[in-house]
């Protein structure tokens, strides 16, 4: 019975500190803001990168260049070993499949296929990209690439 009883590690569960409740509790007077000063008083909170008035670095510097960050495609990458090992002969490789064998979460919005490893199963493999060593491969064990996206 004893391998059921949960115990949270040494360490996880901390006491809240209580501050601002007299002298004697070490953390009264100013209950650990310091002596005056906009951070000691209440709702007196600065932004990030602000320099007390001062134009902040973040302006005074010019926004150059183009970033490609928001266009960029994430793909999930997939070897032919791992499709070797998963599939049977003549079956589809496609989302829904790798999906329900447990090589690709469900968030994984692109998938693409490279050619490390050997495939020696004929597969019809039906995906957002390809390799073209992983292509040669499929091809060459006398499966079929369907490329969905380019």
């Amino acid at each position: 019975m004893s391998e059921f009883i949960l115990n949270a590690p040494a360490g996880a569960n901390k006491k809240k500190r209580i501050v601002g409740r007299g002298s004697s509790s070490g953390r009264g007077t100013t209950a650990g803001r310091g002596n005056k000063g906009q951070q000691s008083r209440s709702g007196g909170k600065v932004y990030v990168g602000f320099e007390g008035g001062q134009m902040p670095l973040f302006r005074r510097i010019a926004h150059k260049g183009f970033s490609n960050c928001p266009f960029r495609k994430e793909y999930a990458v997939l070897n032919l070993c791992d499709i070797d090992a998963k599939y049977a002969d003549g079956e589809t490789v496609d989302k829904e499949t790798l999906v329900c064998k447990g090589l690709l979460p469900k968030s994984a919005a692109l998938v693409k296929v490279l050619g490390n490893g050997e495939i020696t199963k004929k597969v019809t493999v039906n995906v957002d990209k390809v390799s073209a060593s992983a292509k040669e491969k499929i091809e060459k064990a006398g499966g079929t690439v369907t490329v969905t996206n380019e």
